[in-house]
């Protein structure tokens, strides 16, 4: 219990002490959607509160130097870059920028397209998103040969494919048609939920013909390079359709955080198979009493989400999520100082602790 209180004492010690963070939008173009960059800025800030989350924010502040590192992060299905704006606190605390694009078709104002039709599309928004940024003035001074990339759920996806991982739809298919019982909202997202009841054998027949008229035979491997990439973390990744030999020895760095009540995508049939065939993979975080939404912060409030959604996201009974948030965020921005800045950068305090398990 003591060390739950300090923990959460030292996330609130952070959070009380944050800079001020520079933010502004640049708007969607015919390559992608806009553009959400959070930054280091000498401005004085405005306070704006989102969920328990309190930010300093400055719009459209002139940047500060920074550390000169660029961090994207790949926002989950139907998200978008605020659900990750204590993340995105606490790398500009640290001097990095952040660029968080909204994937088209898979966002919280388009939520038309997810699954595999999105996941072709994320790993090259990604790379569109760091050429938007590198072609503009007010960020002349990042360099961006070496850049960060932080993904959760479909965001971890991403971040897999970037990694060097190669998916199929075909591959997404086989595995819903083994274990579509067992991982049913991880194959047909917030449509519809197996209850126990007389539906549910309907239910899986339904999803079967679905996805194997909409993926069946799309077997082509799906990869995608960019060379600017240079240390990735996938939070409770999709990761079912990876090909889990490419992904043994990843081309880059790649930490992983995994969340043990994650009732969306299990890690029995996600992050755990890619943990156990990757040769060099560093587990973050394995966090205890967390379900998919943990690495959600701040989280959607409970009473804007459906029963389905908030079965899937909500916190279950007693997580702690102050002082989660602060263990996997701490080693998240550690990992990043670590593998993108100098040699000898000390890590934070946070990241060298771990957190009880229950």
């Amino acid at each position: 219990m003591f060390f739950r209180t300090l923990l959460a004492g030292l996330a609130f010690s952070i959070t009380a002490h944050a800079a001020t963070v520079g933010t502004l939008t640049l708007p969607a173009d015919e390559d992608g959607g806009a553009v959400t960059l959070f930054y280091p800025t000498a401005a004085a800030g405005q306070p704006e509160t989102r969920g328990d989350l309190r930010l300093l924010i400055a719009p459209d502040a002139v940047p500060a130097a920074g550390n000169g590192r660029l961090i994207a992060i790949s926002h989950g299905s139907g998200g978008g870059p605020w659900v990750h704006s204590t993340l995105a606190q606490a790398l500009v605390d640290a001097g990095f920028t952040v660029a968080v694009p909204l994937h088209r078709g898979d966002n919280w104002t388009d939520p038309a397209h997810p699954g595999p039709e999105s996941w072709k599309l994320r790993p090259a928004e990604i790379s569109h998103a760091i050429d938007r940024v590198a072609a503009d003035p007010r960020f002349a001074g990042l360099k961006l040969d070496r850049v960060g990339g932080f993904g959760m759920s479909a965001g971890g996806h991403t971040m897999l494919t970037l990694a060097g991982g190669a998916w199929s739809p075909e591959r997404f298919r086989q595995h819903c048609e083994q274990h579509l019982a067992d991982d049913f909202n991880a194959c047909v997202g917030l449509a519809t939920g197996l209850t126990g009841g007389w539906l549910d054998g309907f239910k899986l027949w339904l999803a079967r013909r679905v996805l194997s008229w909409k993926f069946g035979g799309d077997d082509a491997p799906q990869t995608h390079t960019d060379p600017r990439l240079a240390a990735i973390v996938a939070g409770v990744p999709a990761a079912a359709d990876f090909d889990l030999a490419s992904l043994v020895h990843p081309r880059v760095p790649l930490g992983l955080i995994t969340a043990r009540d994650d009732r969306w995508l299990s890690p029995r049939f996600h992050s755990e198979p890619v943990l156990a065939a990757c040769q060099g993979c560093e587990r973050l975080a394995d966090l205890p009493g967390a379900g998919h939404g943990a690495l959600l912060a701040p989280p959607p409030p409970a009473d804007r989400l459906g029963h389905l959604e908030c079965s899937l996201l909500c916190d279950p009974p007693g997580f702690d999520r102050p002082a989660t948030t602060a263990l996997w965020v701490g080693r998240t921005v550690a990992f990043f100082q670590r593998h993108l800045l100098s040699a000898g950068t000390a890590e934070p305090e946070l990241a060298q602790q771990a957190l009880p398990v229950k």
